[in-house]
C-alpha cells in the first residue's frame, strides 16, 4: 500500500512517566478515529479539552486533541494528535485504540519521510528535524535550525539551477556548432563555472565544519605507560573517568569520554600504555590501543617532561597523516611554564595535567584544528552522505573545466549534469529508495 492508503500512529513525547504524552495519528482515518475517540471531529488548528474514549466506548484519559487537516499538517496529511497525562498505560491504551480503528504503527522517522514526500519539506530539512532533536549544543542546535529553515537547501538549490542552466547553454552550442560564433570559447562558460566551484568548495567548508560539529572529533590518548595519560583525560573532563596512580599500566581497556569545546562534541579516548609486554591482559590492551589511535582524528602523544623527547616510534603506522599534538606533561616537576609551539607543522604544548596547567591551552589548539569559531556562525549542520556528494559536485564541475580547456563540449555538459545529479541528491531530488529508507530509519519513532 502506498503512503497515502494507510494511517500511522505512534507516541509522539518521550517514552516513560511525564506530566504529558502524545500520540500523534497521520493519514485518511483520521477524522474516523476522531469520532470514535473524541465523539466528534475538533476545529481544525484549534486546541479542544475533553474524553479520550478507546474503541469500545470505555473512557481512558482527559486531556486535549488538535486537528491539521491535510495539506496544512506537519505531514501534508490529516494529523490528529491526543495530549493526554504521560503515563505508559495511557500512552498504550490511546496508541492501542487508534491502532483497533483502522491505524497502523509508524516505522521510525515516518512522519518526517511523509513530510518529505508530501512535499511539506526536502531531505536535508526533514534530517534537520532529526538532529534538532540530538543536538548536544546550542551551537549544533542553531546550524540545525538553519537546516531546518531552508538555508542550506536554498544554497544547493541555487547551485543546482545554475549547472541545469549552463548544461543547457552547453548542450545548445552543440546543437547549433555549424555557426560561426563559438560561443563556449568566448570565456564567459568558464567564468560561470569557476564561480560554480567557488560556490561549491565554500559550501563544502561550512559543510565539513558542521559534520564536525554535529558528530565531534574523536581524541585519542597515546604514550608510554605512566606518561599522566589518564592524569590528562581527567583535567580534560573534570570528571575523574580514569584510575590515577604512581603504577605503570593501570588503564589495561580504552575510556571514553564526550565534552563540549566551543559548541563541539569532543570524544576522547585514553589508551593503555604503549610499550613491549609479555602480560597477555596488557597486550590485548595494546592492540587496543592501536586501534582506537588509528581511528581517531586527532592523536594527543603524552610523554613526561623529564624524557628529552617523545618517542613516535611506539605509535601505529596509520597514525602518520594524522594531526598529532606532542603533550609535553608534568612540567611541575621540572618547572617549566605552560606554552605552545608550532614548529615544521609539528605541535608541541607544554603543561601539567596534575595542576591544570595548559589545558586551557589543548582546549583552543583542538578547537582550531576542527576549524570552528567560537560561535559556530554560518556553519551548516552536515551529515556524511552531503559531503560526499559535495566532493563527488566539486569533481565534475573541476572536470568539466578541464574539458572546456580541451574543447569537448559534450564531456563539459555530461559533467555539469553529472555534478547537478550530486546536489540534487542532498535536497532528495534524485534520490533512491534504498537512500531514503537508510536515512529515515534513524529517526525516533514519533518523528
Amino acid at each position: 500500500m502506498s503512503h497515502n492508503e494507510t494511517t500511522i500512529c505512534a507516541v509522539a513525547s518521550s517514552l516513560g512517566r511525564g506530566g504529558i504524552g502524545i500520540v500523534r495519528v497521520s493519514g485518511a482515518r483520521c477524522i474516523e478515529i476522531a469520532k470514535k475517540m473524541l465523539g466528534h471531529v475538533p476545529k481544525p488548528r484549534y486546541a479542544h479539552y475533553g474524553s479520550f474514549f478507546n474503541q469500545d466506548g470505555v473512557e481512558i484519559d482527559k486531556g486535549v486533541a488538535l486537528f491539521f487537516p491535510a495539506p496544512n499538517s506537519f505531514t501534508g496529511e490529516d494529523v490528529l494528535e491526543f495530549q493526554g497525562h504521560g503515563g505508559i498505560l495511557v500512552m498504550r491504551s490511546l496508541l492501542e485504540s487508534a491502532m483497533a480503528l483502522g491505524s497502523i504503527a509508524a516505522e521510525p522517522g515516518e512522519f518526517s519521510k511523509r513530510a518529505f514526500l508530501n512535499g511539506k519539506m526536502d531531505l536535508v530539512q526533514a534530517e534537520a528535524v532529526a538532529d534538532i532533536i540530538d543536538a548536544s549544543s546550542e551551537q549544533s542546535a542553531r546550524s540545525a535550525l538553519r537546516s531546518l529553515s531552508g538555508e542550506f537547501s536554498e544554497q544547493v538549490n541555487a547551485l543546482t539551477k545554475a549547472l541545469i542552466d549552463l548544461r543547457v547553454f552547453v548542450e545548445a552550442t552543440i546543437d547549433f556548432s555549424d555557426e560561426e560564433i563559438d560561443f563556449l570559447a568566448s570565456g564567459e562558460v568558464k567564468l560561470k563555472v569557476e564561480q560554480i566551484e567557488n560556490d561549491i568548495q565554500n559550501i563544502l567548508s561550512s559543510a565539513e565544519q558542521g559534520a564536525i560539529l554535529r558528530e565531534g572529533l574523536t581524541v585519542a590518548i597515546a604514550g608510554k605507560p605512566n606518561a599522566g595519560k589518564s592524569s590528562l583525560l581527567n583535567a580534560l573532563t573534570q570528571v575523574p573517568s580514569a584510575i590515577v596512580t604512581d603504577i605503570a599500566g593501570t588503564t589495561r581497556d580504552a575510556l571514553k569520554e564526550t565534552i563540549h569545546v566551543n559548541g563541539m562534541p569532543l570524544n576522547i579516548i585514553d589508551t593503555a600504555g604503549l610499550h613491549m609486554s609479555k602480560d597477555k591482559v596488557e597486550q590485548e590492551g595494546i592492540k587496543r590501543a592501536h586501534s582506537e589511535i588509528e581511528k581517531a582524528d586527532v592523536v594527543l602523544m603524552v610523554f613526561d617532561a623529564r624524557d628529552k623527547d617523545p618517542d613516535l616510534s611506539i605509535l601505529p603506522s596509520g597514525v602518520i597523516d594524522k594531526p598529532i599534538i606532542l603533550i609535553k606533561n608534568k612540567i611541575d616537576l621540572t618547572d617549566e611554564s605552560a606554552g605552545i609551539t608550532h614548529i615544521n607543522k609539528q605541535t608541541q604544548l607544554s603543561l601539567s595535567a596534575k595542576q591544570q596547567k595548559g589545558i586551557e591551552l589543548l582546549r583552543q589548539e583542538l578547537s582550531d584544528i576542527a576549524g570552528l569559531s567560537d560561535t559556530g556562525e554560518g556553519v551548516l549542520l552536515a551529515r556524511k552522505r552531503h559531503i560526499i556528494a559535495l566532493e563527488h559536485a566539486l569533481e565534475f564541475t573541476q572536470n568539466a573545466l578541464t574539458q572546456l580547456n580541451n574543447n569537448a563540449s559534450e564531456l563539459v555538459a555530461e559533467d555539469l549534469r553529472q555534478a547537478a545529479q550530486y546536489l540534487g541528491s542532498i535536497t532528495g531530488e534524485f534520490s533512491s529508495d534504498d537512500l531514503l529508507g537508510e536515512i529515515f530509519s534513524s529517526f525516533c519513532i514519533g518523528k
